[in-house]
């Protein structure tokens, strides 16, 4: 038995700067942090020859061509696993489809179990390539890689995305008091709707594959405030940073009419009333979770209690893909 877990996260400067579509012309670069919520998987051996495998549904194949899932169908050629006496079973925190990186922490795991099952030591590093590119190359999602990173590597990065598909990862040097505050006062409540971060951000890759000119500009933008994030974390102004989210999420809802909707902005409005210094949406956009950075911490609770909103509490995960079990 192999129990494997990989963090979700959150991005805190520079979000969609990291597709391929954007970095392979004028690289990327943002900060992510890992959370306490994972995405779980567990392999062990059978005694039948087939495979079970369990997410949402249940299949049991006798082949690895017959698998539907596609990420772990092209996991298991990957990693070059063919006997079929093997069960996978997935779990996790939170629900797929709300902006905290599920996909990436998903292939990561499987990624982590196999590998493991394989008895490879395998970097982090190479747990990020591997599942982008499952999803990037292989199955041609229009997506970006930072997910896959900060669930292989855990803690909170800077990530910069390089012309020739290679990415730089370093730790934000971030005081303790600064992490701390950081991590009391950043809050996230889930606005009941789910989509595929796919479907959002294919309207973006297209513009930015077409170079279309407000899509680039808007872009280079968000990238320049995600240093600016980097320059308020390392010298400790958080207020600072709330205000740069504010500002990142008027111009995240510049690329696409799905980004938002009437009742996302209202709540948004409402947080700020009520003691939010600044927040926005986490992930592709189009819902998954509103994130608000606060002095008011119970202020602002109250009043997302008050809309319906559910509050996720959690805490920063500095251990990355890792076997939690293994028999």
């Amino acid at each position: 038995m192999i129990i494997t877990r990989s963090p979700l996260r959150i991005s805190l400067g520079g979000g969609g700067t990291d597709l391929p579509s954007y970095y392979r012309e004028h690289e990327g670069f943002l900060i992510a942090a890992a959370i306490d919520k994972y995405v779980y998987i567990t392999l062990h051996e059978t005694f039948v020859d087939e495979m079970i495998i369990k997410y949402s549904k249940m299949e049991r194949v006798s082949s690895i061509d017959e698998i539907q899932h596609p990420i772990i169908r092209e996991a298991l050629r990957l990693v070059g696993i063919k006997n079929l006496n093997i069960e996978l079973s997935s779990m996790a925190d939170i629900p797929s489809g709300t902006g905290l990186g599920s996909s990436g922490s998903f292939t990561c795991a499987l990624l982590k179990a196999l590998q493991t099952y394989k008895k490879n030591l395998v970097h982090p590093n190479e747990i990020a390539e591997q599942a982008c590119h499952i999803e990037i190359d292989m199955l041609k999602e229009p997506i970006g890689k930072q997910d896959q990173y900060i669930s292989a590597y855990g803690g909170i990065n800077c990530f910069e995305f390089c012309k020739n598909d290679t990415v730089r990862a370093k730790p934000l040097k971030i005081s303790d008091e600064t992490l701390y505050s950081l991590e009391d006062n950043l809050l996230l409540f889930f606005t009941g709707y789910s989509r595929s971060a796919s479907e959002v951000l294919k309207e973006q890759d297209t513009k930015t594959k077409k170079n279309d000119p407000s899509m680039i500009d808007n872009l280079h933008y968000v990238k320049e405030l995600g240093y600016k994030s980097q320059a308020a974390f390392e010298s400790g102004d958080l207020e600072e940073f709330a205000e740069l989210m504010n500002v990142h999420w008027e111009h995240k809802k510049q690329r696409s009419n799905s980004m938002s909707n009437n009742k996302i902005n209202e709540w948004y409005d409402i947080a700020l009333k009520n003691g939010a210094l600044g927040g926005k949406l986490i992930g592709a956009g189009g819902g998954g979770f509103l994130m608000f950075y606060t002095n008011e911490n119970m202020k602002l609770r109250h009043a997302m209690a008050h809309e319906g909103l559910k509050e996720v509490r959690f805490k920063f995960d500095f251990e990355g893909s890792k076997v939690v079990a293994q028999s």
